[in-house]
C-alpha cells in the first residue's frame, strides 16, 4: 500500500474541540460522559458536544447566526434567518462538521493543498451512520396537522440525506474532486479512510480529505437502549462489570497526500501505512463470537503496512462496553499477537460510542498518541474480565510508539482496521 501522509487532521469530541484539546483531555485523564438529557430522552451518560446550537455552518465570523434545528429537540425554524450560502445544509450533524473543520487550521492546509494538485484533484470522503436524522425527526413533529405536510425548513437533501455531509464539507472547501459518503454503520469513517486511500492509489485523486461525523439523535439513543445495550452508568470496555456502551457525538476529517507532494512533513510526520476490511456475515447486530472477521481486517491491514504483529506498538480498540463485543475483540486480539501482551485500550470510556464517527476519531486520538509516545489507559477499566484474553492499560504510561493500530467494527458485521506510523519508522 502507498504510504499516505497525515498532512494536516482536526477533530471535535465531548472532549474538547481541536487536537491539543483532545490531548489535554487523555493525558488528565479527563472523561466526557455526562448524564443523558437530550431530545426528552434520560437514561445512561452520552458524550455530547455542546455549543452546536449557537454554531454556524460558514466561516468563522461569516453570518453564524440562526436557529435551525440544531438543537436537543428544539422544533427550530429551520434555515430563516441563518443568513449564508449553506444555510441548505443545515443540521447538528453538519454544525458539528462545521466546528471540526475551523479547528487545527484544517481549512487553510486544505486550501493550500488544492492550490497544489487543483480543486478538482482532492476528493471528500466521509462516514456517518445517521446524518442528519435529528433534523427529520424534529420535522416530523413539527409537521402540519390538517395536512400532514412537513414543515417548509426542512431540507431532506442539506440533512438527512446520506449525502449531505460530503456535499457540505467539499463546498465548505471549495473542492471539486470525487465525492462519497460511506455508511456502514460504526466502521463508517474507518472505511471511508481505505476508500479514500484506494482512489489515490488508483490515480482518481490526488489527495483527499477524510473523515466523519455523527450526531446525538432520538434514534441512535432509543434504538440502542431497545437493544438493552446502554448502559445506566459511564460505559467500562473490558471490565467484568460492564454494562453496555455510552452514546456519544463527533466529527473528526484528515488530508491525504502522498508524502512527496507535501513541500515539508506536517503534523509529526504520521502516515496511513495500512488497511484492511472484512465482512462476517455473520448477524446483522452481534458479532462472530470468535472474532475470525476482526482478526481478517487487522490481517490485512498489516500485510498492506508490510509489518508483523510484534511490530505494532498500540492498538486503540474497538471497546465498546457491551459483553459481546469486548469478548469478541479480545479473542480476535489475542489470536492473531498471540502470548506477547501488546499495549492496548479503548478510548470511549471517555469519548462515548461516536457511531459512524468513531473510526475516523479514534484513528486521529491514535494518531496523536503516536506522536507523543502516549499509551493512554482504559478508562473506566477496574477490574478486568477474566474471560478476556487481553489486559487493556489500566494505567497512563510514555512510550517511544512506531506503529500504531486503530479497529472499527459495525452492525452487520462490517470489520475495519488501520495501521499508522511514524513516517520515518
Amino acid at each position: 500500500m502507498t504510504k499516505l501522509l497525515l498532512s494536516a487532521s482536526t477533530l471535535v469530541t465531548a472532549l474538547g474541540a481541536g487536537r491539543q484539546a483532545t490531548l489535554q483531555a487523555l493525558r488528565e485523564e479527563r472523561c466526557g460522559l455526562e448524564p443523558c438529557a437530550f431530545a426528552e430522552v434520560t437514561g445512561g451518560h452520552v458524550g455530547r458536544v455542546h455549543g452546536l446550537e449557537e454554531a454556524g455552518l460558514g466561516e468563522a465570523g461569516a453570518g453564524e447566526a440562526g436557529a435551525g434545528e440544531a438543537g436537543a429537540g428544539e422544533a427550530g425554524a429551520g434555515e430563516a434567518g441563518l443568513g449564508d450560502r449553506f444555510a441548505h445544509f443545515d443540521c447538528r450533524n453538519n454544525r458539528l462538521a462545521a466546528l471540526a473543520l475551523r479547528q487545527d487550521g484544517f481549512e487553510a492546509a486544505v486550501r493550500a493543498a488544492a492550490a497544489r494538485h487543483g480543486a478538482g484533484r482532492v476528493a471528500v470522503v466521509c462516514g456517518t451512520s445517521t446524518s442528519g436524522i435529528l433534523s427529520a425527526e424534529n420535522a416530523y413533529r413539527a409537521r402540519d396537522p390538517a395536512s400532514g405536510l412537513l414543515p417548509a425548513w426542512f431540507r431532506y437533501d442539506g440533512s438527512y440525506d446520506l449525502f449531505s455531509l460530503s456535499r457540505y464539507v467539499a463546498e465548505r472547501l471549495g473542492l471539486e474532486g470525487p465525492a462519497m459518503t460511506v455508511s456502514t454503520a460504526c466502521a463508517s469513517s474507518a472505511r471511508a479512510v481505505l476508500d479514500a486511500a484506494q482512489l489515490i492509489e488508483a490515480g482518481v485523486a490526488d489527495a483527499a480529505v477524510v473523515g466523519g461525523a455523527d450526531s446525538l439523535c432520538r434514534l441512535t439513543l432509543r434504538g440502542f437502549a431497545s437493544l438493552e445495550l446502554v448502559s445506566p452508568e459511564r460505559c467500562r470496555p473490558f471490565d467484568r462489570d460492564r454494562r453496555g456502551l455510552s452514546v456519544g457525538e463527533a466529527a473528526g476529517f484528515a488530508l491525504l497526500e502522498r508524502p512527496d507532494d507535501v513541500p515539508e512533513a506536517a503534523n509529526g510526520g504520521i502516515v496511513l501505512s495500512g488497511a484492511g476490511a472484512s465482512s462476517d456475515g455473520f448477524h446483522m447486530s452481534s458479532p462472530r463470537p470468535d472474532g475470525e472477521g476482526a482478526v481478517l481486517a487487522m490481517r490485512a491491514a498489516l500485510a498492506r503496512a508490510g509489518l508483523a504483529a510484534e511490530e505494532i506498538d498500540h492498538i486503540n480498540l474497538h471497546g465498546t462496553g457491551t459483553r459481546a463485543n469486548d469478548l469478541m475483540e479480545g479473542h480476535a486480539v489475542r489470536a492473531l499477537f498471540g502470548d506477547r501482551p501488546v499495549a492496548c485500550a479503548s478510548s470511549k470510556g471517555l469519548t462515548g460510542h461516536c457511531m459512524g464517527s468513531s473510526g475516523i476519531v479514534e484513528a486521529l486520538i491514535a494518531a496523536l498518541c503516536l506522536e507523543e509516545g502516549l499509551l493512554p489507559r482504559s478508562f473506566g477499566l477496574v477490574d478486568p474480565d477474566p474471560e478476556i484474553p487481553i489486559r487493556p492499560l489500566t494505567e497512563t504510561r510514555s512510550a517511544h510508539l512506531r506503529h500504531v493500530m486503530s479497529n472499527s467494527f459495525g452492525f452487520g458485521g462490517v470489520n475495519v482496521s488501520l495501521v499508522l506510523s511514524r513516517a520515518q519508522a
